[in-house]
């Protein structure tokens, strides 16, 4: 009989990275994926000291000034890198539920490191996802800062997604063809000092689920608010512990695996206690996106053979647009 979860399992992956056991590390994601979709992981191998940069001088671009940080938004309606302000944003909306907007700012990058000659990049299927970032002048270093950070975690993404094609009986390399250019995004996000009471129904960020095929994030420690809805209907807190990741699979994923594995609504709440609402939050989180012209069909694994996938093939670009498309977001 399945075992379901019906709270956020942390996993060492170390095993898996050294090779001395590969399969449970498998087993033990399986489990997670399709009780609750969301795992916390250790055992990672990502520099402390990388994980400690990216904070301190995140928190000294949001500690700038309003006006300094919109000399960085985005320049275009179809534009989707740099600053977002306190306010721009709904995820609720992606669900078609109307709620007052996240109480959160952020910044964005995406890809940066692929050959301006190639076409690939610059089809109109290609979308926006290989448009110029915007790069922030303060603090100093922090462009270089968040390419090592981007090019660091898409390695432990691409190691997940080995993980995941074991975890779906599938050869350990299933995936690798399919996000060898993938189209994911980098936002730091920023949720700051509640001085004021929020507006009924507001939170930090909204229930929603995650569009892609998986988001890697690194929480602030001595934080709280990040919960799950889970197969009970039960919000459930994730913990919060030193040098670990929080992976959650998104829709796209859970389409691969023909709802197999869930893609969980989860939100981040308000503080509840007078010293946290007196605190800035920061959260370093990874959208992984397979490359925009990978075809996502319902895998081999997970459906007998005379059983059809409940949804139909679609690319990954195609399947990240629709997405966007029902998300509403306001200036």
């Amino acid at each position: 009989m399945e075992k379901t979860l019906t709270g956020v399992p942390i996993i060492d992956i170390s095993t898996y990275l050294d090779g001395t056991d590969k399969l449970s590390v498998a087993q033990k994601v399986n489990e997670a994926c399709r009780s609750i979709g969301f795992l916390v992981i250790s055992g990672h191998g990502v520099s402390k000291d990388l994980l400690k940069r990216v904070d301190t001088e995140s928190r000294l671009f949001f500690a700038l000034p309003k006006n300094e940080k919109m000399k960085y938004a985005p320049k275009g309606k179809d534009h989707v890198r740099g600053y977002a302000s306190v306010g721009s944003e709904a995820l609720s909306y992606s669900l078609g539920i109307e709620t007052p907007p996240d109480l959160k700012e952020s910044f964005s990058i995406g890809p940066y490191d692929f050959d301006p000659g190639n076409d690939y990049y610059f089809r109109p299927e290609a979308g926006p996802h290989f448009q110029e970032n915007i790069w922030p002048d303060y603090p100093p270093g922090y462009k270089k800062t968040l390419k090592t950070y981007f090019d660091v975690i898409s390695d432990v993404a691409c190691k997940m997604m080995r993980i995941f094609a074991l975890a779906l009986d599938l050869d350990e390399n299933y995936f690798d063809h399919k996000i060898d250019r993938h189209i994911s995004m980098l936002r730091v996000l920023n949720y700051p000092a509640q001085l004021s009471t929020p507006a009924p129904n507001q939170k930090r960020a909204g229930a929603h689920s995650d569009y892609g095929s998986m988001t890697i994030v690194k929480l602030q420690e001595d934080s709280s608010g990040l919960e799950v809805l889970n197969k009970n209907k039960e919000w459930v807190p994730v913990p919060i512990i030193p040098d670990t990741f929080v992976i959650n699979i998104g829709d796209l994923m859970a389409q691969w695996t023909n709802d197999q594995w869930v893609s969980t609504l989860h939100r981040v709440s308000n503080p509840d206690t007078e010293e946290m609402r007196s605190k800035d939050r920061l959260s370093i989180v990874f959208f992984h996106q397979p490359n925009y012209d990978s075809v996502v069909e319902c895998l081999d694994t997970c459906k007998s053979e005379e059983e059809k996938g409940k949804y139909q093939p679609i690319t990954s670009g195609d399947h990240l647009r629709n997405k966007f498309l029902r998300q509403t977001t306001m200036s």
